[in-house]
């Protein structure tokens, strides 16, 4: 019987989830592809008796960027009502409850679905990252479900249900090329997603806090020659970083002392193993393996189940392969939490402590396991009109119980580029803030920490506007970071705008003062000044920056300041007056 899996990613772990259901799929009985909703034509889901939707929900409950064309289309009013009741489906969603509109992307396609006649074969299942287990404490046990309640279309026995192992079930076939044959050029492997990207030069990169201070952010400048290049404030640019040369090397030297049969000049042609499986653009030509050690393996990444399930197809290590099965278990999810998730082990360090079953790879695993590189997304912190793209960056870099500390692959590749370099290539998309048109509306902005970037963006959008004649709105700002002598970004634009008079600027240098005094305390202060802009000038709020308790927080201030009206906020957040756009 046909199951047809559809997935809804940003990150890559939606991906792999219904990857690993079409796997289980298969070993079931079933038979039908696994695609992104882009790859999918929408309009034949009509055709369609069994789909799994494993959809993410990214920022402020919004779908997945391989989504959105898909569920434009499912939201049209001219579709029958019962156009899909020939359609039975189950949806698990990802997500993570620290968001206010928790796996709000899953939710709604499961409510969509039925309102077109579909019926769910089981409840909509909803990961949450918060959880110990990751989305692994929902996945496991709602796929299991899944299964269950399919009993009786598949005739699956229960000892099927238990899970096992299948090697066939790979997505690719390889062939081995001659070393000197031709292989991918630098220009497509740095972009190998599939929407056209821009080329741009680094024009600056300068570190903007403190060389004490304990976090590294940095100002990046990007020069470009595209015309026809825009962008709104409040957008956001994808980028995609490449792994260090020491990451590969090391990587290399580890396949070296195993004496494998393959090196960093191997070339390989890969092809998709299933008639319905996509192949990346990654792999649309022959690479060589310094190639996709570079440019389209996550070397960085925590492994995920498949990887170590791959890991120890052909191990003959018998306490290697039986740890490597146990983290693939349900039984071994705490083993797999503790050695995993927590202290964030990577894929190299999970090929150095396996070392008998790395000893045993072959190539055909290595680019079966292998997670590629997704771009990663920052909001844009300048206006088109000032001629560059502009990006503030907080480098990630923290320790756990690993003897190295934890780096961002993206921030840290970032980092280390020098000006003049031409190997960034980068998407615009739009961002989730909506701005008002009538320009003299009042903009309340409140950004701690690198938050302030995409308002940095809109100040220089409105004051562009005025010094051609147009009448603005005042432009409120509030900005905190520990001291104003480590962490104060885009300092010198806040000393000319406030100069000026051009902008209303708070800031709360929580480590300058005798108690700590945060973004939250200086609205409060300002509270009779800003309920006035909120209720007699229509004010629209922005929240920016950390997802921790900084919304929150901000969210409760502004109720008190008015009045202890919490309706009203709501009310302004279902306007779209109050958004918010916070990261983990």
């Amino acid at each position: 019987m046909r199951l047809l899996v559809l997935y809804g990613s940003q990150t890559g772990t939606a991906q792999d989830v219904a990857e690993q259901i079409w796997r289980e799929s298969h070993l079931l009985g079933f038979q039908g592809p696994v695609l992104s909703f882009e790859e999918y034509e929408t309009h034949r889901l009509i055709e369609e008796s069994l789909v799994v939707f494993v959809v993410a929900t990214t920022g402020d409950g919004v779908e997945p960027d391989n989504m959105k064309q898909a569920w434009r289309f499912l939201l049209k009013r001219s579709l029958p009502a019962q156009s899909l009741q020939g359609m039975q489906f189950a949806c698990l969603g990802l997500g993570d409850s620290s968001y206010p509109k928790f796996n709000y992307a899953a939710k709604k396609l499961h409510k969509r679905l039925l309102n077109l006649g579909a019926a769910a074969v089981c409840p909509v299942g909803l990961c949450d990252d918060q959880h110990d287990y990751g989305h692994l404490g929902v996945s496991l046990a709602w796929t299991k479900d899944l299964w269950i309640a399919l009993k009786g279309i598949s005739g699956v026995n229960d000892s099927q249900l238990n899970g096992g192992q299948d090697q066939s079930t790979g997505k690719w076939q390889l062939k081995t090329l001659p070393k000197e044959s031709a292989f991918a050029s630098l220009e497509t492997l740095l972009w190998t997603q599939k929407q056209p990207a821009y080329a741009f030069k680094l024009k600056d990169n300068q570190r903007t806090t403190a060389e004490n201070h304990f976090q590294d952010v940095r100002f990046l400048k990007l020069e470009y020659q595209a015309e026809g290049l825009s962008w709104e404030p409040g957008d956001v640019i994808d980028v995609q970083p490449q792994n260090s040369e020491n990451t590969v090397n090391e990587f290399f030297d580890l396949l070296q002392e195993h004496n494998l049969n393959f090196d960093e000049d191997t070339v390989v042609e890969v092809a998709s193993a299933h008639p319905d499986m996509p192949l990346p653009k990654a792999y649309a030509t022959p690479l060589s393996l310094r190639q996709a050690a570079k440019y389209v393996w996550d070397l960085s990444a925590k492994p995920r189940q498949r990887f170590l399930e791959v890991l120890g197809f052909n191990c003959s290590d018998e306490m290697e392969k039986e740890k490597l099965d146990e983290f693939c278990s349900g039984e071994g999810i705490d083993d797999l939490v503790a050695y995993v998730n927590r202290p964030r082990r990577t894929i190299l360090e999970v090929l150095q402590d396996f070392r008998h079953a790395t000893s045993c790879l072959t190539l055909e695993q290595l680019f079966e396991m292998m997670p590629l590189i997704q771009p990663r997304s920052f909001s844009i912190a300048s206006d088109v009109s000032s001629g560059t793209l502009d990006l503030l960056v907080a480098v990630v870099n923290y320790k756990t119980i690993m003897h190295t500390p934890r780096l961002g692959l993206c921030s840290n590749w970032l980092k280390q580029l020098e000006a003049g370099t031409t190997e960034i290539r980068g998407v615009l998309k739009k961002g989730t803030m909506v701005w008002p048109n009538d320009l003299s509306i009042p903009l309340i902005m409140v950004g701690p920490g690198t938050g302030i970037a995409p308002f940095r963006s809109i100040i220089q959008n409105r004051l562009q506007a005025q010094s051609t004649g147009s009448v603005i709105g005042p432009l409120v700002v509030f900005f905190g970071c520990r001291n104003k002598s480590s962490d104060f970004h885009f300092q010198e634009d806040f000393t000319t705008w406030t100069t000026t008079k051009q902008v209303e600027a708070h800031f709360a240098f929580s480590r300058d003062e005798d108690h700590k005094v945060y973004v939250q305390h200086l609205i409060t202060k300002n509270g009779p000044h800003l309920a006035g802009l909120i209720k007699n000038h229509n004010a629209f709020i922005y929240v920016a920056g950390n997802s921790n308790n900084m919304p929150k927080s901000v969210r409760e201030a502004f109720i008190e300041i008015l009045g202890g009206d919490a309706d009203y906020v709501d009310l302004m957040i279902k306007q779209r007056r109050y958004q918010e756009e916070t990261w983990a």
